[in-house]
């Protein structure tokens, strides 16, 4: 009795140790598996799976010492979509017909209706058994395990022997719990199909995102080149002037400006203005804004818009023997413009400040707007002479707006400086923000040139936000009167 204890220990051990075995060979698998769901998986990874599924049948095979085995795998309406024969199956061909068929007969056909395992032990006495055409092999033990998820039907395992009663009540209990396993493993090269088709479809709309980024791209570069070419291509020379400017825009387009033309009485215009907003819309805006800024400082008329006298919309703060009347009336444009705007695109929402210079280059008056801009500075060789604050509210917001002109005297050696607040809210790594002390700190430092102030400007601009793209569009403006030898 303690002999046949032993042996019957010892058998024990042995099919545990074979179980054990299959389900470290699966697990082993299903790691690799789980592996690469966290990317898209490679050809070989889905070859990987379906060597799974065949090596789950071989050690199928092992545990319950079968001598043939296949495992067909089913699609939502039972039809066989896979033949998996083991590894060393001659009658591949024969298997692989079963594929886009329903299986309803035999024993097959019986597991996939009732969802149950079912065990043959002596075919010549179960009808329902029916042996492919052609096979050689004799079969007379099978057992159908069907492979369930929930209650969907995923495939059925099926396990052959030539001797009567070959599998065990073991076998089937041991068949039923890899059934398990195997139907983890089809489940995952179903979501590995859908995976593939999603990522298909992921590249799909990704190159059609590349193609439509690459020809915004390009368009938005068009319209930088376009409204690079609204800055004045020549700076006018005049003599005893120095004018230096700088501009880059934040993105491809930018909502500021800044321009430097002739005007009627040989007089110079100087603008500086900033869009409240940034991007296309803002771009479109101040090339609407500069434009009209031109046409109205040259007393043209447009859309029922004609130059009003002074005294309607403009208040003079300015001597009448100091400033021209050909300064004031090229001045008058911020107010057309102002009411252009506000009366034809209010529901845009959108404003813009302005500073706008007209200087006589014979005796340095220059009489000037600035509409809700950033303050500009007249430096010299002995500091920082002068602001020019704001005079009147930004251009676009209501009609009929009073804008005050005002004047100033630029001396020789006098430099004006005008920039837009990208300047003073250039961004450092660690938030702080350039300010206007620091810029004032820097215009008042002595500059024998224009260029010189404004390189010194940017350099400074550089280092505080450490050659980082700009935040916002940073635009400058310095003319110099020079000192006559």
């Amino acid at each position: 009795m303690e002999v046949e204890s032993l042996r019957q220990e010892i058998s024990n051990l042995k099919t545990e140790s074979a179980d054990l075995k299959v389900k470290s060979k699966l697990f082993e698998n299903f790691a690799a598996m789980a592996h690469s769901c966290c990317r898209r998986p490679s050809t070989a990874e889905w070859n990987t799976i379906k060597d799974t599924l065949k090596k789950t049948l071989e050690f199928s095979i092992e545990l319950t010492d079968a001598e043939n085995g296949n495992l067909i795998l089913l699609d939502n309406s039972g039809v066989v979509t896979d033949s998996i024969p083991r590894l060393d199956d001659t009658i591949d061909n024969q298997r692989a017909h079963l594929v886009d068929s329903p299986m309803d007969l035999g024993l097959t056909g019986w597991v996939k209706n009732h969802h149950q395992t079912e065990l043959i032990n002596d075919t010549q006495e179960d009808d329902r058994w029916q042996p492919l055409q052609h096979q050689l092999q004799k079969v007379r033990s099978v057992l159908a395990v069907p492979i369930l998820k929930s209650d969907d039907l995923l495939g059925i395992l099926t396990l052959e022997h030539s001797r009567p009663n070959h599998f065990s009540p073991d076998s089937v209990e041991q068949m039923q719990a890899t059934s398990n396993q195997i139907a983890m493993t089809i489940e995952n090269a179903k979501l590995y199909g859908r995976l593939d088709e999603s990522y298909q479809s992921l590249d799909r709309s990704k190159q059609e995102i590349e193609a439509y980024s690459k020809a915004l791209n390009e368009e938005l570069e068009k319209g930088r080149q376009i409204q690079r070419e609204f800055l004045p291509q020549k700076i006018p020379e005049l003599p005893n002037w120095d004018i230096s400017t700088y501009f880059a825009p934040a993105k491809q387009v930018s909502g500021d400006i800044y321009d430097v033309f002739s005007l009627p009485g040989n007089n110079l215009g100087v603008v500086i203005a900033d869009v409240a907003d940034k991007g296309v819309g803002s771009a479109l805006y101040m090339a609407l804004i500069r434009s009209l800024i031109r046409v109205f400082s040259g007393h043209i008329s447009l859309h029922g818009f004609s130059n009003f006298s002074i005294n309607n919309g403009l208040t003079k703060s300015v001597a009448d023997q100091c400033a021209t009347t050909d300064q004031l009336n090229a001045l008058n444009a911020v107010k057309l413009t102002n009411d252009y705007i506000a009366h034809e695109h209010a529901k845009e929402g959108m404003f813009a400040t302005v500073f706008f210079g007209v200087i006589n280059p014979f005796t340095g008056i220059m009489a000037y707007i600035n509409a809700g801009h950033e303050p500009a500075v007249i430096t010299n060789s002995s500091g920082i002479k002068q602001s020019l604050g704001p005079t009147s509210p930004a251009v676009g917001m209501m009609v009929d707006t009073k804008f005050e002109i005002q004047q100033v005297q630029i001396e020789p050696g006098d430099i004006l400086i005008g920039y837009t607040d990208g300047v003073i809210e250039a961004l450092a790594p660690n938030g702080d923000f350039f300010t206007r002390k620091r810029l004032l700190s820097i215009i008042e430092q002595r500059n024998s040139s224009a260029s010189e102030i404004v390189e010194r400007i940017k350099t400074n601009l550089f280092i505080h936000v450490h050659n980082a793209p700009p935040s916002d569009d940073i635009t400058m403006l310095a003319v110099k009167r020079l000192v006559l030898n």
